[in-house]
């Protein structure tokens, strides 16, 4: 057996489990830690210090009960921006389409049902550490319809003036249409259900996408384009 440095098995793959309920919690760690190939590296319910306790903890996997709260989505966008690297699992959930599409383009890895069992949890969890995406098949075949309008609205947005020039994400030009209204960052945060720390990324890479000095300018270069409707 191989270990690390604090002597734990280095070929199994660490987990953090992050869930409210502490009766959940507790059952979970016991079940996942007799399934074997997981190792808990650490267990949490939300709060203001969680993210500093998942980059401390080492994991490579960030097992989530729910999207429920806006704290778990902003939890979850900042993994993203902070360690893209990590696999981030929820479990619990809705067969819920809407949900399901927010989880993927929040870039969630693994998308685990009520019904499922530990083992289930568990084989999520090693397919997630094998770079292979966990979700339930049906809802799959909602991504692809989802991605396949969103490719034909894009298609069309590049036939306009100027459109083939740049290439903005519908998320990007739904926060500039906020940024167009006069919002501050933290009131574009809070209607998109991000962080300020993700709206200020998203601002610095439209801006450097559109080649513009300042949020006002690149508000101007997208009215330009045409992509935000004329008064």
């Amino acid at each position: 057996m191989t270990q690390d440095k604090n002597g734990n098995d280095s070929t199994k793959v660490k987990v953090f489990l992050l869930a409210e309920n502490r009766l959940l919690r507790e059952t979970l760690v016991r079940l996942l830690e007799k399934k074997g190939g997981v190792l808990i590296a650490g267990v949490s319910r939300y709060t203001d210090s969680t993210i500093e306790e998942i980059m401390a903890s080492g994991c490579s996997i960030v097992l989530m009960d729910s999207l429920a709260t806006t704290r778990g989505t902003t939890l979850i966008c900042d993994l993203r921006e902070m360690a893209p690297q990590l696999g981030v699992i929820l479990f619990g959930m809705d067969e819920d389409p809407d949900a399901f599409l927010r989880s993927a383009y929040l870039g969630v890895s693994g998308y685990v049902l009520k019904e499922a069992s530990a083992s289930e949890i568990v084989a999520a969890v090693l397919g997630v550490a094998r770079e292979e995406a966990m979700w339930p098949p049906r809802l799959c075949m909602t991504l692809l319809r989802h991605l396949s309008q969103e490719y034909r609205t894009r298609s069309r947005i590049s036939l306009l003036p100027g459109g083939s020039k740049y290439c903005l994400t519908h998320r990007q030009l739904e926060l500039m249409r906020l940024v167009e209204k006069g919002l501050t960052n933290k009131e574009i945060a809070v209607n998109l259900n991000l962080s300020e720390f993700t709206v200020k990324n998203h601002l610095s890479r439209i801006m450097k996408e559109l080649d513009a000095e300042d949020r006002h300018e690149a508000v101007e270069a997208i009215r330009a384009i045409g992509l935000f409707p004329t008064a």
